[in-house]
């Protein structure tokens, strides 16, 4: 058998092993309340792009299709997902996302000025027993997704501390180059 034969068997035993383990890293589904999210998700798939983290973009509202809401649960149901939701003004979809489902649910609401910050309090603000967390950076809910993965990824794990230690490293050379300016 030759070398590369044998590294590919290698390569499917390992990832064979990891579908039967769990080690695989899941998927991020980026939830948005109306397609005018879009460019605001984009963003947050950058992020999650960075950190080798596979996402699926989705529309549908608390407010006006909350079936369509469930249905989209329902067909992830049985995966290693993590929602991150993306809905302006009354952000309902967050909680209502969390009230029906045991994945982990992350609520990223694009900041508007036009309500001075005021439209934040629907994602603060919530019903007892809703457990969604909140950020309203793209960059914070990728980074929140990809902890919660690397509990049980450690290649992961290693992903996001070496994405920490960049940034350090960027502060140290700001620093560096401030200190030398008078």
């Amino acid at each position: 058998m030759r070398v590369r034969d044998q590294k590919l068997i290698r390569a499917q035993d390992v990832l064979a092993k990891q579908l039967v383990c769990g080690d695989m890293t899941g998927k991020v589904v980026i939830l948005m309340g109306s397609e005018k999210d879009l460019e605001f998700c984009r963003e947050i798939a950058k992020h999650l792009k960075a950190l080798g983290i596979e996402h699926d973009f989705r529309v549908a509202s608390a407010h006006k299709t909350p079936e369509k809401v469930l249905e989209i649960l329902k067909e992830f149901e049985q995966q290693k997902i993590i929602y991150i939701t993306v809905a302006g003004r009354s952000n309902a979809l967050s909680a209502f996302v969390d009230a029906n489902t045991s994945k982990p649910v992350i609520a990223c609401p694009p900041y508007s000025d036009k309500f001075g910050g005021a439209d934040l309090y629907s994602s603060l603000r919530v019903p007892s027993g809703i457990g969604s967390v909140l950020t309203i950076e793209p960059e914070g809910a990728a980074v929140a997704a990809a902890k919660i993965f690397a509990v049980e990824d450690h290649a992961l794990e290693k992903k996001v501390i070496e994405y920490h230690n960049a940034m350090r490293k960027e502060i140290e050379k700001a620093d560096e180059s401030v200190r030398k300016t008078k």
